[in-house]
């Protein structure tokens, strides 16, 4: 029995990889069902959880975050008389919410969590392999090409958007690095590898792994 997280950059082949993981595992594999589950936790649409997974990056982008959350009344308490629902969301209820909901999964196993944190959140659980899964840019690109029937341009435009995004949630709430190898158990480069034979090689990996 096990406990996967995998994540990767836009056409690295981590979702598909996690997916055929599961199936070898004969588990679960938990994607956008954290977004619903964490929604739920906090009372609040899911319109809300996926912003958070989208933090502000440029200087005009903050402050516009920072005016968003700006509810001071004429009294001068801040959201005094709002329902919990009706306050913005902060950073500190949201990343409990996400730890507690990953912390919970992670009991049901075998089971594949993508992305979302999750290697750092359960960076000292026992029993859980962290894995990052790699390509060379132009594979990538060409991986978004085809799956989004997008021309070079727009899915270089995507892969960096998404890029950065995940990049900026990693920093903001967990203080670290998404590509530091360290983080992670294994690091697979998808190039020269099929997503079933990535699968494979994740799984025959799991018992090697010291306690």
């Amino acid at each position: 029995m096990a406990v996967v997280t995998i994540r990767g950059p836009m056409g690295s082949g981590a979702p598909e990889i996690g997916r055929f993981v599961a199936g070898q595992l004969r588990g679960g594999y938990i994607d956008r069902e954290i977004i619903a589950q964490v929604a739920a936790r906090l009372d609040r649409k899911e319109e809300e959880v996926i912003a958070k997974e989208k933090p502000a990056t440029g200087l005009l982008d903050r402050i516009a975050e920072a005016l968003g959350h700006s509810y001071v009344f004429g009294d001068g308490v801040a959201g005094a008389y709002l329902p919990v629902a009706q306050i913005p969301l902060d950073d500190t209820r949201y990343l409990r919410a996400l730890e507690s909901v990953i912390r919970e999964l992670a009991q049901n196993q075998p089971l594949v969590i993508l992305g979302r944190g999750s290697h750092f959140i359960l960076k000292d659980h026992p029993g859980v392999f962290h894995v990052l899964a790699v390509a060379p840019l132009e594979v990538r690109i060409r991986r978004v090409m085809e799956d989004l029937k997008i021309d070079r341009e727009s899915a270089k435009a995507e892969i960096s958007r998404f890029d950065s995004s995940v990049r900026e949630f990693v920093k903001r709430y967990f203080k670290a690095e998404i590509e530091d190898p360290e983080q992670y158990d294994l690091v697979i480069n998808t190039k020269h590898f099929t997503f079933q034979a990535c699968a494979s090689i994740i799984v025959n990996s799991l018992s090697l792994k010291s306690r």
